[in-house]
């Protein structure tokens, strides 16, 4: 954008919200084991089996989508080594380590600030009718 003059695309944007790139970023979150896999590979590179044992409760097929969703966002590389047997490794990319270290990081000091009232307000909305928990506008 140039000296308050919007693009094209960036009008765009604002019509079509779903068009933007802040869906874009938080369709990132938008899968459960996404960050979960991105912060276990914080530390450095992992080999699935290591990956697997770090994260826990995770199964084969989801590790491979997830990470095959990762790789095509850009934010994890794939490095094959060519030993025998074969060695396959993934790592952050400098957008994957950009990615944890900024708006990850964020929400987990988020979380560690509101994780309880979170974990209070959904245990109270299971338990309470929905029409007892709309409010009215005054």
């Amino acid at each position: 954008m140039m000296a308050g003059k919007m693009s094209d695309h960036e009008a765009h944007c604002y019509e079509l919200v779903s068009d933007c790139r802040l869906r874009a970023a938080t369709d990132l979150f938008a899968h459960t084991w996404d960050p979960v896999v991105l912060a276990a590979l914080r530390p450095g590179p992992r080999r699935r089996r290591e990956l697997r044992a770090a994260i826990g409760g995770i199964s084969d097929k989801v590790l491979t989508g997830t990470l095959h969703r990762l790789l095509g966002n850009g934010l994890i590389n794939r490095r094959a080594h060519a030993e025998a047997p074969p060695r396959v490794e993934y790592n952050l990319t400098s957008l994957g380590q950009s990615l944890v270290d900024g708006p990850m990081k964020t929400l987990g000091r988020w979380t560690i600030e509101h994780g309880d009232e979170l974990l209070d307000a959904q245990e109270n909305a299971a338990r309470t009718p929905l029409a007892r928990r709309t409010t009215t506008a005054t």
